[in-house]
């Protein structure tokens, strides 16, 4: 059997939960993915105890013992979870009741790995004993994520997609006799409850090859069953500048933002077209602002750019002379898409960052037609996209090396990168040096003009630090004039 050490964090809190876990005539053991995690050396924060008797009066217990915190975490089936501050994050112990015989109930579990217990006590003296009913640790060795038995789908059908996400997040090969089961059973992922498949799919997009792993949700059946309306994307031709259809080009677009991120590798993309890709500490700090719990940018964006052409197929329009058009679809591809995710259950702010990097996903290309964009057209696009212009910036570069795949032009892709270079500079040289000064303010267009609180007081005030991130006014009295001419032109005054 693999052994490895234990922290002297975690034997600590595990030496003091021993007495109240193994009081008279009841049994604990360490179960499920902390032993996994420990036979392979992997850390973890997390840990499931199975005990003979009270889970949750035990762990109310357990939680005073340790100093820890009690929270009820299912009362149904009677789960309680102690939180326990560790050295650097907290300890989760989540505390649940067996009856009869454990390996019986180990046997009730998902997938072999996490089919394996420890006796608690033994554990701590020092004395370990593994129990493995199933074969887990065989099948860890071997890089197998394997049923217990072909039933596990039907009794918990998340379990669908976790076997995607165990498989992706342990490096394991699920083993071809379970693919079989999770295809055979692939429809019951509609029966998972929203919140669960968002935290699920969440999971899969946050790890390293996510585009692969969208790949294999729709291999085994799974993805078109959760987002329902990615099947109308399979098959959908596009103008010969794309490489794949809509539902390939999708996909593979998570993949080659994912490059682009420094996620992870991409079939398709060589060193030379990374290379040159703005990247700096300040742009990682960007994606992995969180956004909601669960999900951060660079989660999210994946998302995005896997739903950005999902109206694609209700839009596409074929011209007489045979041209291929998608009129609409950013637009009509948002509302899809936040009815999707509102589905989902996600939050709201998820949902409205989504919007709007799908919204505005053309936006870069149309800054200029030729040359680099104006410094205005900077500073509307920033303005517009409503704090995901970087984002938005970086799902276009994907969406653009997803367009040509392997035919994409090196001495254009690199154009393009110093075009979105300079767009990066100019708006933080807008954001850090000019905008932060204030030239004027309503009280003193109210008094130098004579006029009275309303919407056009904000019109020209809008207008005039639209100018000065344009460089075209620097001082207050220029930008009193500039607000003469507009009153001269009468337009900031229509309703």
């Amino acid at each position: 059997m693999l052994v490895f050490e234990i922290s002297h964090d975690l034997m600590g809190i595990l030496t003091r939960l021993s007495p109240v876990c193994t009081f008279p005539e009841c049994k604990a053991y360490l179960v499920g993915g902390f032993v996994r995690d420990w036979l392979v050396g992997r850390d973890t924060s997390d840990l499931d105890i199975a005990v003979s008797g009270d889970s949750l009066a035990i762990a109310q217990e357990a939680a005073e013992l340790v100093d820890g915190r009690y929270v009820m975490l299912d009362e149904e089936n009677k789960v309680g979870r102690v939180v326990v501050a560790g050295e650097t994050e907290p300890w989760h112990i989540d505390i649940t009741s067996y009856a009869g015989d454990i390996e019986r109930d180990l046997l009730r579990r998902d997938f072999t790995v996490n089919a394996m217990g420890l006796d608690l006590a033994d554990f701590v003296s020092g004395e370990v004993s593994l129990l493995d009913p199933s074969g887990g640790e065989d099948d860890l060795k071997k890089g197998l994520l394997r049923q217990v038995s072909d039933r596990v789908f039907e009794s918990d059908p998340s379990r669908l997609m976790r076997a995607v996400r165990l498989s992706r997040e342990l490096n394991l090969e699920i083993e071809p006799i379970t693919e079989d089961t999770i295809r055979l059973n692939s429809k019951l992922v509609e029966t998972v409850p929203s919140e669960k498949v968002r935290e699920e799919l969440l999971k899969v997009l946050a790890l390293p090859f996510a585009g692969n792993s969208v790949r294999y949700l729709d291999e085994l059946g799974l993805l078109c069953r959760i987002i329902p309306e990615m099947k109308a994307m399979k098959g959908v031709k596009q103008p010969k500048e794309h490489y794949w259809d809509v539902f390939e080009h999708s996909i593979e677009a998570v993949a080659a933002l994912e490059f682009i991120l420094r996620e992870s590798d991409w079939v398709y993309g060589r060193k030379d077209l990374r290379s040159d890709v703005p990247w700096t500490e300040e742009i990682e700090q960007h994606f992995n602002q969180e956004i909601a719990s669960g999900s951060n940018r660079g989660t999210l964006l994946k998302l995005g750019i896997l739903l950005h052409d999902i109206a694609k197929p209700g839009t596409k329009t074929i011209e007489e002379n045979g041209r291929i058009r998608f009129l609409g679809h950013t637009k009509e591809g948002a509302v899809l898409a936040a009815s999707i995710l509102d589905r989902l259950r996600f939050s709201a702010r998820e949902i409205k960052y989504v919007e709007k990097v799908i919204y505005h996903h053309l936006h870069p290309a149309q800054m200029s037609n030729e040359g680099m964009p104006t410094h205005r057209a900077i500073y509307r696009y920033f303005r517009d996209t409503e704090g995901t212009g970087i984002d938005v910036i970086f799902l276009a570069l994907a969406d653009y090396l997803a367009v040509a795949g392997p035919r994409v032009d090196v001495r254009e892709w690199h154009m393009h990168i110093a075009q979105v270079k300079y767009i990066i500079e100019v708006h933080k040289k807008q954001e850090k040096e000019i905008m932060p000064v204030r030239l004027i303010t309503g009280e003193d267009l109210m008094k130098e003009f004579r006029m009275s609180p309303g919407r056009t007081i904000g019109r020209l005030l809008s207008l005039i630090r639209e100018a000065q991130a344009a460089g075209e006014i620097r001082t207050r009295e220029e930008a009193l004039q500039y607000v003469r001419n507009e009153l001269g032109k009468g337009a900031c005054c229509a309703a």
